[in-house]
This record gives structure tokens, sequence and C-alpha cells, in this order.
């Protein structure tokens, strides 16, 4: 039998702000090629959990290491191995699709080479190429998203974080986000991904639901729907975190 390779563990992690807990002695671990949904209701402590995994944000106490990487010693580590894509545009609006993808290697330290071809394979698989040389102000949501994903994928990441990436985008585009995301996955990539559409839960392997800094709810989405006996991951989300 084949050993498991965990991309993050993480174990009773806490981070207190004075009297706060906006997240408390959380435990669980995440395969390569996982599809990890994060859900909860605003508040709930999931944007504070990335902040801390991604090197942005240290724990008050417990361990967790991502890529084997300790998220107390190796931040700065930390932040070259993971990819990070977020609802809100971050782009240049002002430079084309493949200007900004060229801008990102700069900056990700890539050579001239690698740019280039790491360019032309991201346009061609994310089916950016016919859009190239337009300007990112003028591309719809949709186009907008695959072009983040691009940029966070440029460093060839092990882990890439999509924190309520899809939020705003019409559903037909999330649907095709959703099919890049399955072919990243078996590709080998892990995906770590926050949101609010209980319809993208339903595409994960395995699914923890947060409600006051704390993971109430963790399994599969058939496994959990069996435990709670509900139908659909709305109704599984409901009565999680209202139990």
């Amino acid at each position: 039998m084949k050993n498991k390779e965990f991309i993050v563990q993480i174990n009773n992690l806490t981070k207190q702000f004075g009297d706060f807990f906006a997240v408390k002695n959380i435990s669980f671990a995440v395969e390569k090629g996982e599809i990890f949904g994060f859900l909860g209701a605003n508040g709930a402590g999931k944007t504070t959990t990335i902040k801390m995994l991604c090197g942005l944000l240290l724990p008050s106490s417990g361990q967790a290491k991502v890529v084997g990487l300790d998220i107390y010693k190796d931040t700065e580590k930390i932040k070259t191995q993971i990819g990070y894509m977020s609802q809100k545009f971050s782009l240049y609006n002002d430079l084309t699709i493949k200007e900004n993808i060229e801008f990102y290697g700069g900056i990700y330290g890539l050579s001239k080479k690698s740019i280039q071809t790491k360019t032309e394979e991201l346009l061609n698989t994310l089916g950016l190429k016919k859009y190239a040389d337009e300007l990112a102000i003028n591309l719809p949501l949709g186009l907008k998203q695959r072009l983040s994903l691009s940029t966070a994928l440029l460093h060839d990441p092990q882990i890439i974080f999509l924190d309520e990436a899809t939020s705003g985008v019409d559903p037909v585009s999330r649907r095709n986000f959703w099919i890049l995301i399955y072919e990243l996955a078996q590709k080998g990539k892990t995906i770590f991904v926050t949101t609010h559409y209980m319809d993208e839960a339903e595409y994960c392997h395995r699914i923890s639901i947060m409600k006051d800094g704390e993971i109430v709810a963790l399994d599969t989405p058939s496994g959990l729907k069996t435990k709670y006996h509900q139908t659909t991951m709305q109704e599984v989300f409901l009565e999680a975190v209202k139990r």
C-alpha cells in the first residue's frame, strides 16, 4: 500500500487576538493532489488559517507544516512554494494578459527562457492564447480569473490556495474554472479552496466546516451527507453549523 504524502499538516493550530480566538486548536492534514474544501461563514476563521499557512501570520500556538516547511521557521521559503489566488483581481489592468504573466515571472525570479516557456504553456493550458494581447481591464470576470490563476501557477507551486476565487463569476465560468482545478489536481497539484458556493463544495475530495474558529465537520461530501442525513451540501452545512 502506497504511503500517503501530506502537503499540509496541522496540529492544534491556534490564533488568538487578545481574548478572542480566531482559530482554536484545529488539526487536519491535506494529501498531495487533493482538492480540499474549507467552508465556513464570514468570521469563522478560514482566512486567518490560510494566512498562517501561507506564512503571512504567526500562530499563537500549535504546529503546522506546508510542503514540509515549518510555518514558524520557514515563512519565506513557504511563500516560494505556494500559489495564492483571492476573489479580488490584483493584477495590472494596464498590461495585457501576456505582459502580466511575463511581469510576474520576473517577480518570481524565473529566467527569461523559463518565462517564455511558462507563458506559452499557461496561455494554451488555460485557454488564454487568443486573448494574449488584450488589456486586463477589458477582460470579463471569467478571463480575469483564469489570468489570476496563471500567475499563481507560474513558479510551479505544489499547493494553490484559492480564497473565494470564484466569487461574483457567472455559473458557466465557474464550471469551466473547476474543470481546470480538476486537471491541476490530476497532475499532482494540491488545491486548498474556500468558497461560499455549496455546489462547488460537491467537487472537493474532502471538506472541512468551520464555526467560531473550530472545525465542526470534516469528511468527504458523501460522508458528510450520510452523517447528517442530508442530500445536498447546503443542507449539510446548515445542519453542521446549527449543531
